[in-house]
């Protein structure tokens, strides 16, 4: 008996029932993405080179250190110099607009995950099926869906990069201290305010590690990208490995790399506490906290004196 089950069918004539009776939506969702992207690019490049290097600069001064200030000048002046600027800005506006969406979409998934134990047996499985999944099998729908060109590459790059935003969300926020949140239920807080007051902040540190983790998924998706039609440094890649031009494709991976590490070390930065860098910001939080011990020492002790000045004074009136 020849049985086997038509899973790749089922799913075909799915595929095909959502183009037929969702075309109007698909649209829609086409004609957002591709303003976004294209918005994006077409300000990164209306601007000078040299001011968006300096801008990048002056983030990674903010949030880092000068070090890393003076490395993403390096960085991205070998960008320029090897003639890769406008591919360069085209890959940067496509990964910073799926990370946008994928952690708009993350974050909410992972609180809600993390606040009911049957969201969380859902979103497992499906997860471990996004994560799993080649991300070259997601090409095939996304162009079915959108044709070939940027929005794609950028639907199949959001359903990549998702699920570790997911994850760490919801690993971040029931990390949280269940002692510290009963003490919010002791002092009348509601859900929301014990979300936003108490678990969030404390679960920063892990939900920036997502974000993190979100946008290096969505860089390593730049090359897949390309091949559904989006334009940037994935599509010279591709180009490259089909004549096998060496230089071209060195070249360009290398220019992902260098977005790739800038990226990665702002991030990671922002996950930190601000006292705790070496950047500008840290500098100024640390002055900031320096400030206000000082004051509160000045406080106590004009306390701690004021009582036996009021002694002493009562001592040397008559009797």
């Amino acid at each position: 008996m020849d049985f086997r089950l038509p899973i790749g069918t089922w799913v075909e004539a799915g595929v095909d029932w959502i183009k037929t009776n969702l075309e109007p939506a698909l649209d829609a969702v086409s004609f957002v993405v591709a303003w976004l992207v294209n918005g994006l690019t077409t300000g990164l490049l209306s601007v000078h080179f040299v001011a968006v290097i300096l801008a990048a600069a002056l983030i990674a001064w903010l949030v880092r250190s000068w070090q890393l200030a003076i490395g993403t000048i390096v960085s991205l002046g070998l960008i320029v110099g090897m003639g890769l600027w406008v591919p360069a800005m085209q890959t940067l506006a496509l990964v910073l607009v799926a990370a946008v969406v994928a952690v708009l979409i993350a974050v909410p998934l992972g609180i809600w995950s993390a606040r009911s134990a049957a969201v969380r047996s859902v979103l497992k499985p499906v997860l471990d099926f996004m994560q799993t999944m080649p991300a070259f099998v997601y090409l095939i729908p996304a162009i079915v869906f959108f044709s070939i060109g940027v929005v794609p590459g950028l639907v199949a790059t959001v359903i990549f990069a998702l699920p570790p935003g997911v994850r760490l969300t919801e690993l971040g926020i029931r990390g949280v201290d269940a002692e510290t949140v009963e003490a919010g239920h002791a002092f009348g807080a509601k859900p929301g305010q014990i979300l936003r007051g108490i678990q969030l902040p404390l679960a920063m540190p892990t939900i920036m590690a997502g974000i993190n983790q979100v946008i290096m998924l969505a860089l390593s998706m730049a090359v897949i990208a390309g091949m559904a039609g989006a334009d940037g440094l994935g599509k010279m890649v591709v180009e490259a490995i089909s004549t096998v031009n060496i230089a071209k494709g060195v070249e360009a991976g290398l220019g992902v790399v260098l977005i790739a590490v800038f990226l990665d070390r702002v991030t990671a930065a922002l996950g930190a506490p601000a006292e705790n860098r070496s950047s500008l910001l840290g500098i100024v939080a640390r002055r900031r906290d320096a400030r206000r011990r000082a004051t509160a020492s000045a406080k106590a002790a004009a306390t701690a004196s004021a009582p036996a000045a009021d002694t002493a004074d009562r001592e040397l009136q008559p009797a």
